[in-house]
């Protein structure tokens, strides 16, 4: 039973209970540093940090912290983790400081990373508290990845790497891009175009998810009339 709960922690915000692509939370964070790759996947890794941190300690302390205070305490916690991860990624990683501007200070009133504290981490324990920060910072991070592919695609033509996350090789691949010609429209890296884009994966996934709905009808319909058969012989 132990495990199977640890397993539902991690996995429930990875699809089913995805933070940005069905709880629709993140959204403004998730448009604004989701002009290219490198940006995106910098994102969701400190994001990732900052949530699996505070839900840990929010979880050893959730029975010290009286009813009143509670929310007060969790922004303190969460803050203080926002703040080593700024220190850290401003000292080692610039480029990607600077991509993210006030968006990287905002994760202190990330409606995510308040929401598992409060939803999750306060009543459970740590493992699962962990688990549950690890899988929807997964979740999260694979969403504005696919999100900022899209964008910095159609956008630029192109796809970077190196330019941010500058312990890399620099590397520029053409997609969109022939020679002189670029196919690429640079509404696409403005935030209509992030709009737009987040519009249309959330149509594309509202389609899977009625056409996946719809052969579980039509399976569970075969299978009632199998039985009415057999029962009828």
């Amino acid at each position: 039973m132990a495990n199977s709960k640890h397993k539902d922690s991690f996995l429930a915000g990875i699809v089913k209970q995805n933070p940005l692509f069905v709880s629709l939370l993140g959204t403004c964070p998730a448009l604004a540093v989701t002009m290219n790759v490198e940006s995106a996947l910098g994102m969701g890794i400190l994001f990732t940090f900052v949530l699996c941190c505070s839900n840990v300690i929010i979880s050893l302390i959730r029975k010290l912290i009286p009813d009143v205070a509670r929310t007060p305490c969790e922004i303190v916690v969460i803050a203080a983790f926002v703040t080593i991860t700024k220190m850290l990624t401003e000292a080692f990683l610039p480029e990607l400081y600077n991509s993210l501007g006030v968006f990287l200070s905002l994760l202190v009133v990330n409606c995510i990373v308040l929401g598992r504290a409060e939803a999750f981490a306060k009543d459970n324990g740590v493992v699962d508290s962990l688990l549950d920060g690890v899988g929807n910072g997964i979740g999260y991070t694979w969403a504005i990845c696919v999100i900022a592919l899209i964008r910095e695609i159609l956008g630029t033509g192109l796809l970077t790497f190196g330019k941010i996350f500058t312990f890399l090789p620099f590397v520029e691949i053409p997609v969109l891009k022939f020679g002189s010609v670029n196919l690429a429209m640079s509404f696409f890296v403005n935030p209509a175009g992030g709009f737009l884009v987040l519009g249309v994966v959330l149509a594309v996934i509202a389609l899977i998810q009625q056409r996946a709905e719809k052969k579980k009808k039509f399976k569970k319909v075969a299978e009632m009339k199998k039985i009415i058969h057999e029962e009828a012989k």
